[in-house]
């Protein structure tokens, strides 16, 4: 639908979900967490902007853009009021999301999020974004993943379908540019996240390679931090079923 984000929208559940997937990434790499997930749920996983089927939507690889525009489509799908995971980039956008609509978020999943310290792995990023051959995207996001972790031939597959989209390689460039500047990211302010007053449960694998896990000792003692022994940064497709527990109860919380 030309203008507006592209979105898989299934189930009929009383409850939505709203899924937003990391850089490089689309509403495919949610595919293992989605089934896993308990039944009754409407879930909402998008391509955000910049990426695959939402590819030439402005405000690609800013935070606050993205979350407006996440919110503001969300209003034309009618749903008041739902719940949020985000992974890494999407994390920080549903954070922004909670702070832009705070009555319209009922609980957050922050899954390896982006924003909660400076340090980042611009390096992977690049690699990813400039990676041109299969053999050099599949290397790529071996690094994404870390050592510890054999990425599996879907989500290579996956990320060689996403770069074939015409201009996506140019465009996760462009991000990459705006996400990393003099090789940080941006970071929340303390007050920001000790703000958000809805139920907020934050995962992160203990060998990521992009994100340090330390930045989890960042979180305000309201939320219920989760530590994934041995896991990196991909946490959607590393341990879809651990994801997708960790959401489930974050929806009992709120």
């Amino acid at each position: 639908m030309t203008g507006a984000l592209y979105a898989e929208d299934t189930g009929e559940g009383a409850r939505a979900l709203v899924l937003l997937h990391g850089f490089a990434g689309s509403h495919r790499v949610w595919e293992g967490v989605r089934r896993a997930l308990p039944s009754g749920l409407r879930t909402i996983a998008y391509d955000l902007p910049g990426h695959a089927r939402s590819l030439d939507l402005p405000g690609a690889g800013r935070a606050k853009a993205t979350a407006q525009a996440v919110i503001d489509d969300l209003e034309t799908r009618g749903i008041a009021r739902c719940h949020m995971a985000g992974h890494s980039f999407g994390g920080a956008v549903a954070v922004l999301a909670a702070h832009l609509a705070p009555r319209a978020v009922a609980s957050l999943a922050l899954v390896a999020p982006g924003g909660f310290g400076r340090e980042i792995a611009g390096d992977l990023m690049m690699a990813r974004a400039q990676a041109k051959t299969d053999s050099e995207i599949a290397a790529a996001m071996q690094g994404m993943f870390g050592t510890h972790c054999t990425v599996s031939p879907e989500s290579v597959a996956e990320a060689i379908a996403l770069n074939a989209v015409a201009g996506q390689r140019e465009k996760l460039i462009e991000i990459s540019g705006v996400i990393v500047r003099d090789g940080e990211q941006g970071a929340f302010p303390a007050h920001m996240l000790e703000a958000l007053s809805m139920p907020v449960h934050l995962a992160w694998g203990t060998l990521d390679a992009v994100l340090p896990p330390r930045q989890a000792e960042n979180a305000p003692r309201a939320f219920t931090v989760h530590h994934l022994e041995s896991a990196g940064h991909m946490l959607p497709e590393e341990r879809p079923q651990a994801v997708a527990h960790i959401i489930a109860q974050s929806l009992r919380d709120a």
